[in-house]
Protein backbone atom coordinates (compact mmCIF):
# COMPACT_ATOMS: atom_id res chain seq x y z
CA UNK A 1 0.00 0.00 0.00
CA UNK A 2 1.18 3.54 -0.72
CA UNK A 3 1.94 6.21 1.84
CA UNK A 4 -1.46 7.82 1.21
CA UNK A 5 -3.41 8.20 4.44
CA UNK A 6 -7.03 7.07 4.21
CA UNK A 7 -9.76 8.10 6.60
CA UNK A 8 -11.48 4.78 5.86
CA UNK A 9 -10.99 1.67 3.72
CA UNK A 10 -14.01 -0.26 2.46
CA UNK A 11 -13.61 -3.92 1.52
CA UNK A 12 -15.31 -5.01 -1.70
CA UNK A 13 -15.23 -8.29 -3.65
CA UNK A 14 -11.67 -8.51 -4.96
CA UNK A 15 -10.65 -4.93 -4.16
CA UNK A 16 -10.90 -2.16 -1.58
CA UNK A 17 -11.83 1.51 -1.73
CA UNK A 18 -9.66 4.00 0.13
CA UNK A 19 -11.54 7.12 1.20
CA UNK A 20 -9.77 10.43 1.69
CA UNK A 21 -11.63 13.38 3.19
CA UNK A 22 -11.46 16.34 5.48
CA UNK A 23 -14.27 17.34 7.82
CA UNK A 24 -16.44 18.76 5.03
CA UNK A 25 -15.65 17.07 1.69
CA UNK A 26 -14.49 13.85 0.11
CA UNK A 27 -11.10 14.63 -1.43
CA UNK A 28 -10.46 11.31 -3.14
CA UNK A 29 -11.42 7.66 -3.49
CA UNK A 30 -8.81 5.14 -4.62
CA UNK A 31 -9.04 1.57 -5.81
CA UNK A 32 -6.75 -0.58 -3.68
CA UNK A 33 -5.62 -4.17 -3.90
CA UNK A 34 -7.54 -6.34 -1.41
CA UNK A 35 -6.55 -5.34 2.13
CA UNK A 36 -8.11 -5.15 5.58
CA UNK A 37 -10.96 -2.70 5.99
CA UNK A 38 -10.15 0.38 8.06
CA UNK A 39 -12.70 1.90 10.38
CA UNK A 40 -13.76 5.44 9.55
CA UNK A 41 -11.76 8.16 11.27
CA UNK A 42 -14.38 10.91 10.99
CA UNK A 43 -18.12 11.46 10.61
CA UNK A 44 -17.81 12.16 6.87
CA UNK A 45 -15.61 9.09 6.34
CA UNK A 46 -18.26 7.01 8.17
CA UNK A 47 -20.94 8.41 5.86
CA UNK A 48 -18.78 7.60 2.81
CA UNK A 49 -18.35 4.04 4.10
CA UNK A 50 -22.11 3.75 4.65
CA UNK A 51 -22.86 4.93 1.10
CA UNK A 52 -20.15 2.82 -0.56
CA UNK A 53 -21.36 -0.27 1.32
CA UNK A 54 -24.95 0.55 0.30
CA UNK A 55 -23.84 0.64 -3.35
CA UNK A 56 -21.95 -2.64 -2.97
CA UNK A 57 -25.12 -4.22 -1.57
CA UNK A 58 -27.47 -2.56 -4.09
CA UNK A 59 -26.09 -1.27 -7.41
CA UNK A 60 -29.13 1.00 -7.78
CA UNK A 61 -27.98 3.05 -4.78
CA UNK A 62 -27.60 6.78 -5.52
CA UNK A 63 -24.67 8.55 -3.89
CA UNK A 64 -25.05 11.86 -2.10
CA UNK A 65 -21.57 12.77 -0.89
CA UNK A 66 -19.96 16.22 -0.76
CA UNK A 67 -17.15 15.95 -3.30
CA UNK A 68 -14.39 18.56 -3.29
CA UNK A 69 -14.37 20.34 -6.66
CA UNK A 70 -11.42 19.01 -8.62
CA UNK A 71 -10.03 18.87 -12.13
CA UNK A 72 -10.00 21.20 -15.07
CA UNK A 73 -13.18 22.66 -16.52
CA UNK A 74 -12.97 20.06 -19.33
CA UNK A 75 -12.55 17.18 -16.85
CA UNK A 76 -15.53 18.45 -14.84
CA UNK A 77 -17.66 18.50 -18.04
CA UNK A 78 -16.67 14.89 -18.75
CA UNK A 79 -17.37 13.83 -15.15
CA UNK A 80 -20.77 15.55 -15.30
CA UNK A 81 -21.61 13.52 -18.43
CA UNK A 82 -20.39 10.32 -16.74
CA UNK A 83 -22.47 11.02 -13.64
CA UNK A 84 -25.57 11.18 -15.89
CA UNK A 85 -25.08 7.62 -17.23
CA UNK A 86 -27.74 5.50 -15.49
CA UNK A 87 -26.67 2.43 -13.54
CA UNK A 88 -26.76 -0.71 -15.63
CA UNK A 89 -25.99 1.29 -18.79
CA UNK A 90 -22.77 2.20 -20.53
CA UNK A 91 -21.60 4.78 -23.04
CA UNK A 92 -18.54 4.67 -25.25
CA UNK A 93 -15.69 7.12 -25.08
CA UNK A 94 -16.76 8.17 -28.58
CA UNK A 95 -20.37 8.86 -27.55
CA UNK A 96 -19.24 11.01 -24.64
CA UNK A 97 -16.73 12.80 -26.85
CA UNK A 98 -19.46 13.59 -29.37
CA UNK A 99 -21.74 14.92 -26.60
CA UNK A 100 -19.11 17.42 -25.49
CA UNK A 101 -17.57 17.98 -28.93
CA UNK A 102 -14.12 16.64 -28.15
CA UNK A 103 -11.90 13.64 -28.89
CA UNK A 104 -12.42 10.16 -27.40
CA UNK A 105 -8.80 10.12 -26.19
CA UNK A 106 -9.37 13.34 -24.22
CA UNK A 107 -12.48 11.80 -22.68
CA UNK A 108 -10.46 8.71 -21.73
CA UNK A 109 -7.79 10.88 -20.11
CA UNK A 110 -10.47 12.74 -18.12
CA UNK A 111 -11.94 9.39 -17.02
CA UNK A 112 -8.50 8.31 -15.83
CA UNK A 113 -8.14 11.51 -13.80
CA UNK A 114 -11.48 11.02 -11.98
CA UNK A 115 -10.72 11.41 -8.25
CA UNK A 116 -14.08 9.87 -7.22
CA UNK A 117 -14.45 6.49 -8.93
CA UNK A 118 -17.62 4.54 -8.20
CA UNK A 119 -19.33 7.76 -7.02
CA UNK A 120 -18.61 9.33 -10.43
CA UNK A 121 -19.04 6.06 -12.35
CA UNK A 122 -16.24 6.19 -14.94
CA UNK A 123 -16.47 2.38 -15.12
CA UNK A 124 -19.63 2.92 -17.23
CA UNK A 125 -17.51 4.32 -20.09
CA UNK A 126 -16.36 1.57 -22.45
CA UNK A 127 -14.62 1.20 -25.79
CA UNK A 128 -16.48 1.20 -29.09
CA UNK A 129 -17.51 -2.36 -29.90
CA UNK A 130 -18.17 -3.24 -26.26
CA UNK A 131 -14.57 -3.73 -25.08
CA UNK A 132 -13.72 -2.49 -21.61
CA UNK A 133 -11.17 0.05 -22.79
CA UNK A 134 -8.90 1.27 -20.04
CA UNK A 135 -9.67 2.05 -16.45
CA UNK A 136 -8.08 4.52 -14.05
CA UNK A 137 -5.25 4.98 -16.56
CA UNK A 138 -4.59 1.24 -16.75
CA UNK A 139 -5.12 -0.95 -19.80
CA UNK A 140 -5.02 -4.31 -18.05
CA UNK A 141 -4.62 -6.22 -14.82
CA UNK A 142 -6.15 -5.53 -11.45
CA UNK A 143 -8.05 -2.33 -12.32
CA UNK A 144 -9.67 -3.82 -15.42
CA UNK A 145 -10.85 -6.70 -13.22
CA UNK A 146 -12.40 -4.09 -10.90
CA UNK A 147 -14.11 -2.38 -13.88
CA UNK A 148 -15.45 -5.74 -15.07
CA UNK A 149 -16.78 -6.51 -11.57
CA UNK A 150 -18.47 -3.09 -11.26
CA UNK A 151 -20.15 -3.48 -14.65
CA UNK A 152 -21.32 -7.01 -13.81
CA UNK A 153 -22.55 -5.77 -10.41
CA UNK A 154 -24.66 -3.10 -12.11
CA UNK A 155 -25.81 -5.27 -15.00
CA UNK A 156 -28.36 -6.84 -12.67
CA UNK A 157 -30.26 -3.55 -12.69
CA UNK A 158 -33.64 -3.59 -14.44
CA UNK A 159 -34.08 -1.69 -17.67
Amino acid sequence: MSSVHYQAIVAAPGFCLGVQCDADEITGIDFLEPCPAQEAGSALAAEAVRQLEAYLADPAYTFNLPLRPAGTSFQRRVWQQIAAIPGGRTQTYGQLAKNIKNAPRAVGQACGANPYPVVVPCHRVIATGGGLGGFARERGGFLLDVKRWLLQHEHSLPG
